[in-house]
């Protein structure tokens, strides 16, 4: 299974900006749709961003759609995530998984990485 490795997190005021990278440890990263999850506390954990394995397709949570982007580098097996215009309610730790859509989008693997955390002070 691949393995995925978070890293960008860190603590920053309101209306700054963080990019957050997810390593994959196989190639056949490439062939996956990935997205971004995040976990708030006493929250589930829930859908932020998606990208086609192409990256011709990009989805965002309504909540975000406008301040964060998502891009992947598939030569270096590496998603993104720029997240600009932070506000607090953007506070938790964020995750990569290949993403899935049916009527909603969900975590494609069982498994999750360590997540990165993102605090957003006001």
């Amino acid at each position: 299974q691949v393995q995925l490795v978070e890293s960008g997190g860190g603590m920053v005021q309101a209306g700054g900006s963080l990019r957050l990278a997810c390593a994959a440890s196989e190639r056949t990263f490439s062939s996956y749709t990935m997205g971004w999850f995040r976990q708030a506390p006493g929250k589930e954990r829930e859908f932020v961003a998606a990208i086609t394995w192409s990256g011709g397709s990009t989805y965002y949570a309504d909540s975000v759609k406008g301040r964060f982007t998502i891009s992947r580098d598939n030569a270096k097996n590496t998603v993104y995530l720029q997240m600009n215009s932070l506000k607090p309610e953007d506070t938790a730790i964020y995750y990569c998984n290949a993403a899935v859509r049916t009527t909603d989008w969900r975590p494609l693997f069982a498994s999750w990485g360590q997540g990165t955390q993102v605090t957003v002070s006001s």
